[in-house]
């Protein structure tokens, strides 16, 4: 499967907005909590295309911890379609590939318990497990993961 990945804009605002109700459903973020995301000087924002139909697409942030710019990856969608035939990994090695050249060291996100294939693929990708997030996603409980970059 050739998979392209490239910049999002703000042009593409409704096509990840449904994207990520289809990923997401209640706990989706917002159409205005998206397309803030993706017109935030802090934020970095691809998308993956297969035979140019996007198939996904993720957006992280630079944010600073304890004085420090880390990586924070937001959001990550694939289409169910797409999944489990790397999309997802190629998302994040780009968005991280991004952040090592802007001299991040770190890189962490969220994920949910339950969450099975995703939480497979982030310490497959060398994430590690740091906390446990009591009640994040509502009732559900989730994962704070953190990965060197250096």
């Amino acid at each position: 499967m050739n998979v392209q990945i490239e910049d999002a804009s703000i042009r593409l605002l409704d096509v990840l907005y449904e994207i990520e109700l289809q990923c997401f459903k209640e706990e989706a973020f917002s159409k205005q909590q998206i397309g803030y995301l993706l017109s935030d000087y802090a934020s970095i924002s691809l998308v993956a295309r297969v035979n140019g139909e996007i198939a996904g697409f993720i957006i992280g942030r630079i944010d600073l911890v304890r004085g420090q710019p880390v990586g924070h990856v937001m959001t990550i969608d694939v289409l169910p379609v797409y999944r489990k035939s790397g999309v997802a990994q190629r998302l994040m090695l780009a968005l991280e590939d991004l952040l090592k050249q802007s001299d991040m060291r770190e890189c962490h996100l969220e994920v949910r318990v339950g969450n099975v294939s995703a939480l497979s693929l982030y310490l497959k990708l060398g994430y590690k497990r740091v906390r446990v997030l009591e009640n994040y996603y509502g009732d559900s409980h989730g994962f704070y993961l953190k990965k060197n970059l250096s």
